[in-house]
């Protein structure tokens, strides 16, 4: 693994604005002086993800992920230190050291940093090979789906030649090894043949993740053969589940919705046709994680599945799973053509468009496609009808949302409302579906566990609040050391907080730097958000900093007279300082 040195670090850091950044990934909203959002590391409905421009740091209060904006990437997209500090320096113009690019240094990468250049470099090969001569049936394949060279370059299209171990050749020849090829999931490996190539004879979708990294590839077989669409195995940089194909595209566009489709060409033809919001899911069902995915940009999501039965079953779990995750999906029909890519070759953009503005609400969409299983011409299929709308009534915890679709539902099928609220009730207390609010119950703590909180409490909020008013260093200075800390992170932090402060305002982002582990890293993130109940009067926030000095002071004697070690002239020498500032008015 690379390592750069802390002024280099330091400098991509000031240059990146960490609110730049994060609303790239996550819709923010200013409130004051800082940025809310919703935590694109937790489920919430209820934004309680910060931004702060000012300390260029990031804080959940929910789940209490933080960090700066190289912790941010390696949390988000699974970045190691090193690949967060390069990212960077690309997008700031930080030029690195020269010597990251030497042999002994690729040699150095870690695995995963490998694992990106091979794919680059296969993005690479199967870019040149669509447009070589051997790749003739791969661009007449494209040529006749109607994409033009810019659309073939913008999406990175290629072809897997007819030959078992091409770019296994070719990959070795870049310098990778066996193990590599075998773990990139686009070479496979037997002792009769060797080393062979996952891909042959098909046309190529690169698959990139939301920062725009090839990651792995999909391909379409030509003519005959199975499976007629093949994905990479699942890799250390690549997990179905958690990524969706165009979203490196789709997260840039102006619209107020994301369309969800089946596959890369509906992607492609939608983009084509103006409508950068379209994305995939990757050969897989839709996943909880990409519905989180999508939440995170606060947008609404609109379903463009095929139109046949197997369309119409993933849309319904999709509806499901948005639901779960807070969202409320709608459907876009697209009869009577079977997918996006068909409907845009026939009826063009804004024939879509108008398809788009008539979205069909997820929920109505269900309970439609659920009639389509009853004759309610028969009395008894009516009433398993209606018991059945009932019971998905109950999908709704809030009231005045499950309300508006009682009525929305009775006056569209016709079906007395009291009636109908009734059964709801009766089939949420009959099949339990009704959900219980999950309380999580905290252990009873002793006297020396609550007491020990507190300590940390008061020496974290002085350090959030030195972070904020480094003026009053200067008021503490001579009464306030890093041995005064208790926890070690704490302690690390105020030696540097406190050395900085001497020539200049601290920098919490800065710090952060300081600590490879991720857990010191939460913890070292909670120390900058500590916040004081709110107090009314400039008298009254004067005595809580004094209180919290004395506090900290009174903590560390504590300790000290516990753990021995400590002369009596020391002790009293002590005491007295600590009554010194009791009796001040202000620090």
């Amino acid at each position: 693994m690379a390592y750069y040195p802390e002024e280099l670090v330091e400098e991509i850091r000031q240059r990146t604005d960490i609110v730049d950044l994060i609303s790239g990934y996550v819709r923010l909203q200013k409130k004051g002086s800082t940025h809310f959002g919703l935590c694109p590391f937790h489920n919430e409905k209820t934004p309680s993800f910060s931004v702060s421009g000012s300390k260029q740091m990031y804080f959940c209060f929910g789940c209490h992920a933080g960090g700066n904006v190289f912790t941010f990437l390696q949390k988000y997209e699974n970045m190691s230190f090193p690949e967060a500090v390069r990212f960077l320096a690309e997008k700031t113009g930080v030029k690195l050291p020269e010597a990251e690019e030497s042999e002994e240094s690729k040699r150095a990468r870690s695995h995963r940093d490998r694992l990106y250049a091979l794919n680059n470099d296969a993005a690479v090969y199967f870019y040149r090979a669509l447009r070589s001569p051997q790749g003739s049936l791969g661009m007449k394949y494209f040529e006749k789906r109607g994409l033009d060279a810019e659309t073939l370059k913008r999406f990175g299209l290629g072809y897997s030649l007819q030959y078992s171990n091409d770019l296994a050749k070719y990959l070795t020849k870049q310098g990778y090894t066996a193990e590599e090829l075998r773990d990139s999931g686009l070479c496979t490996f037997s002792e009769k043949y060797g080393m062979g190539d996952k891909f042959i004879n098909r046309v190529m979708f690169p698959i990139q993740n939301a920062a725009g990294r090839v990651i792995a590839f999909g391909g379409r077989v030509m003519g005959e053969g199975e499976p007629k669409y093949l994905n990479s195995n699942e890799t250390a940089i690549f997990e179905k589940r958690k990524n969706l194909y165009g979203l490196h595209l789709a997260r840039s566009s102006r619209a107020d919705n994301y369309i969800l489709c089946e596959g890369y060409m509906d992607v492609i033809s939608l983009h084509r046709a103006g409508f950068s919001q379209a994305m995939a899911s990757l050969g897989t069902s839709f996943t909880p994680e990409q519905a989180m995915i999508l939440k995170r940009f606060g947008k609404k999501v609109l379903l463009s599945y095929d139109s046949d039965t197997a369309g119409t079953s993933a849309a319904l779990r999709a509806i499901g799973i948005l639901r779960e995750c807070g969202l409320r999906g709608q459907v876009i029909d697209m009869q009577p053509y079977k997918d996006p890519d068909e409907f845009i070759r026939a009826l063009g953009a804004e024939e879509y468009q108008k398809r788009i503005d008539g979205a069909e609400n997820g929920f109505m969409f269900e309970i439609r496609i659920l009639r389509r299983d009853y004759n309610t011409e028969d009395p008894a299929e009516k009433t398993a009808f209606q018991r059945e709308v009932a019971k998905k009534l109950c999908v709704f915890e809030e009231e005045m949302e499950r309300e508006n679709y009682l009525d929305a539902v009775a006056e569209e099928y016709g079906i007395p409302r009291e009636a109908l609220k009734k059964q709801m009730i009766a089939e949420a207390q009959r099949d339990g579906l009704v959900r219980e609010r999950r309380v999580e119950v905290t252990p009873r703590r002793d006297a020396q566990s609550r007491s020990e909180d507190h300590r940390k409490y008061a020496e974290r909020l002085l350090l959030t609040w030195l972070s904020e008013e480094p003026e009053r260093y200067e008021r503490i200075r001579e009464y306030i050391s890093e041995e005064d800390f208790s926890d070690p992170v704490y302690k690390k932090i105020a030696a540097r907080m406190f050395r900085d402060m001497a020539e200049g305002p601290p920098q919490p982002a800065a710090i952060l730097n300081m600590f490879e582990d991720a857990e010191e890293q939460q913890t070292a993130s909670e120390v900058f958000h500590t916040k004081l109940d709110a107090v009314s009067t400039a008298e009254e926030k004067e005595k809580a900093f004094r209180d919290i000095v004395v506090r900290i002071k009174q903590n560390r004697m504590d300790t000290a007279g516990q753990e021995g070690g400590i002369t009596i002239e020391q002790m009293v020498e002590m005491k007295n300082l600590i009554e010194r500032l009791r009796t001040r008015s202000k620090l």
